[in-house]
């Protein structure tokens, strides 16, 4: 690797946030992503599941020119980051620093998701996402309401922060409503110089059904880990015996 060579003026579409069926929320197998994504025409695409990276690593192993092995992190306070570039999966709920640590410990990229779509505190999510971010999703398709990403996009403007658009998909439809358009890159560090000449485009919004969706997925989920909870300890209890 040349640590001075120019960003190719090759530019490629880029999904830096989707998700397959290790999220707790969605429903897509690996396969069915990568496969989406090709047909989007997208040229690299972060698979960033829920507190996993074994979706990402999966996807990977069917086409490594495509997919980036990324991470959705909850972090304690409640604040979202994305870890982008990732070789070791990262704890939900550490402190937002360590989060970030762990994430440049891997020669990662720090990416904030959907920065100020949160019900509760949103511009305190905002700047906590923002005092620690490589890059800004100042575009999420999810975000259904304007407002979120009208001042998302301002915010990282403001700082002079890269700035990228990503689909959130949870599901295949979902897959090209959103991307950034950038030179073509083969590692994290030149993709880091690729961030400079970044844009955001297609900002299509999702329709806000897919919420819904992605609710009762997650509801079914844990109704059902409940159930085989219950199954097991009523298989340990002892048999009362009989006479």
């Amino acid at each position: 690797m040349t640590p001075h060579r120019k960003p190719s003026t090759h530019r490629i579409r880029v999904d830096l946030h989707a998700h397959t069926r290790h999220s707790p929320d969605a429903l897509l197998p690996p396969a069915q992503l990568v496969e989406r994504a090709r047909e989007a025409g997208l040229g690299r695409l972060a698979v960033t599941d829920h507190g996993v990276i074994e979706g990402a690593l999966e996807a990977r192993e069917m086409d490594r020119d495509l997919v980036i092995v990324g991470e959705e992190i909850k972090c304690r306070c409640g604040t979202e980051l994305i870890g982008l570039f990732l070789s070791e999966r990262i704890p939900m709920r550490l402190r937002i620093e360590e989060v970030v640590e762990r994430i440049r410990a891997q020669d990662g990229v720090v990416y904030a998701p959907h920065p100020y779509a949160y019900a509760l505190r949103p511009r305190w999510h905002l700047e906590r996402a923002l005092g620690v971010a490589d890059v800004v999703e100042a575009f999420n398709a999810r975000a259904f309401l304007p407002a979120w990403n009208r001042r998302a996009d301002r915010e990282a403007r403001t700082r002079g922060l890269p700035r990228a658009a990503s689909s959130d998909a949870h599901f295949p439809a979902e897959i090209g409503r959103a991307y950034t358009e950038m030179p073509t890159f083969s590692s994290a560090s030149v993709f880091r110089r690729s961030l400079d000449s970044a844009e955001p485009v297609a900002l299509r919004v999702t329709h806000p059904a897919v919420h819904v969706a992605s609710t009762t997925i997650r509801a079914f989920r844990v109704a059902a880990s409940e159930c085989r909870r219950l199954v097991v300890e009523e298989g340990r209890r002892p048999v009362p015996a009989s006479g």
